[in-house]
């Protein structure tokens, strides 16, 4: 008896604990206002310099995506996003990295050898300093990775992912919702 309540106990808290994951809400929602803030690109059109991508996209489609961590998950994602912004010129798409860090001096260097690597053209890899994020743009503590996609100032998809949750299944999901910007 002792063994099936057991059983049973951890198959409730590992069910709690995927509903927790669930539920994770980081970054902007539909409905949230878009607030500016700087970045220092490190692999984009403006390499070196500090700017707000957010500003200077204004209304085309965009796709922000938020990393404490650079897997190679994150990367994959990355990469495809960077095909599907070439694909899509002609609506104007944009889309754009910000590396959450405390170091970013330090991570500079591993985001241009990402980019180089992998043959990135048309998504600027930045950093971001402080883990905590930008203001205004609720990062939630527990996610380490968070995609957020707007048009015309509009959010319209907000996903987010705890450390070690986002897998390569999920950017089925990511690009699905890149339609919601794009049409």
């Amino acid at each position: 008896m002792r063994r099936i309540l057991s059983v049973a106990f951890v198959a409730s808290a590992m069910f709690a604990g995927a509903l927790i994951a669930a539920e994770l809400k980081s970054g902007l929602q539909p409905g949230d206002d878009i607030p500016a803030y700087n970045v220092r690109d490190v692999t984009g059109p403006s390499e070196g310099r500090t700017l707000c991508y957010r500003c200077k996209y204004g209304a085309r489609p965009v796709v922000n995506i938020f990393a404490r961590e650079m897997t190679p998950e994150v990367v994959a994602l990355v990469k495809e996003i960077d095909g599907l912004v070439g694909k899509n010129g002609e609506k104007k798409m944009a889309a754009f990295v910000t590396l959450l860090t405390n170091d970013p001096d330090k991570d500079e260097a591993k985001l241009k050898e990402i980019a180089k690597k992998e043959g990135l053209k048309n998504v600027p890899l930045t950093v971001f300093d402080g883990v905590a994020g930008p203001d205004g743009y609720k990062i939630a503590e527990k996610a380490n990775l968070t995609v957020t996609m707007w048009v015309d100032s509009d959010v319209k998809a907000s996903h987010a992912f705890a450390k070690g949750g986002y897998k390569a299944s999920n950017a089925k999901a990511i690009i699905e919702d890149t339609k919601k910007i794009l049409n």
